[in-house]
């Protein structure tokens, strides 16, 4: 198994990961919202993933994908309104949020999931940084990485299953970023090479 030094993208995303998790420290709040946001092939899954794992305060945090929430290939803006109605908003007003994952293979709606407003959250997924969200995000973080080696890491992770659609996908992010100006909305902005 290869060590970290080996991987400069791992053990960008671990460094990260760390940073981040002195950020939601230093909050001083039991259940802090974290917004990770980032085109296709960042890495804000295994961010998300790095930081759940190391989550510095007592009790567990709950990690949402937005891939849980799209409503299919066209629904980027969907999926973020989605989070917002759904996850963001009950747990900033301290109510039980309840969610529902989008079953891609059948192009419906499936079994639902419950929101603790008690416990912090991260929420990662493309398009989550908008000005409606990042008041309701206490860490703001966007994943910036050259096309073309996100391009190569969504598509060695999706293979054939994303390769039709990224260019549609892509021009949804395009319009995020372009609409949102998500990189002015953040805490963090992390370089994953």
């Amino acid at each position: 198994m290869p060590s970290r030094s080996d991987d400069p993208v791992g053990a960008a995303l671990a460094h990260a990961a760390t940073l981040i998790a002195q950020d939601v420290r230093a909050l001083a709040a039991a259940n802090p919202v974290v917004l990770i946001d980032g085109r296709s092939g960042a890495g804000k899954t295994t961010l998300a993933a790095e930081l759940a794992a190391s989550w510095p305060l007592a009790g567990r945090v709950q990690l949402i994908a937005l891939d849980s929430l799209y409503p299919g290939w066209d629904g980027l803006d969907a999926g973020v309104d989605r989070a917002l109605e759904w996850i963001l908003r009950p747990h900033g007003r301290g109510m039980l949020g309840t969610w529902r994952r989008w079953d891609w293979e059948r192009e419906t709606e499936a079994e639902s999931h419950a929101v603790d407003p008690s416990l912090g959250v991260i929420v990662e997924g493309s398009g989550i940084l908008t000005a409606a969200t990042a008041g309701l995000g206490d860490v703001r973080v966007w994943v910036e990485s050259a096309e073309d080696r996100r391009k190569a890491r969504a598509l060695a992770r999706d293979g054939d299953a994303y390769r039709p659609h990224w260019d549609r996908w892509a021009a949804q992010e395009r319009r995020h970023v372009e609409r949102d100006d998500p990189r002015t909305l953040t805490t963090r902005i992390i370089e994953i090479p």
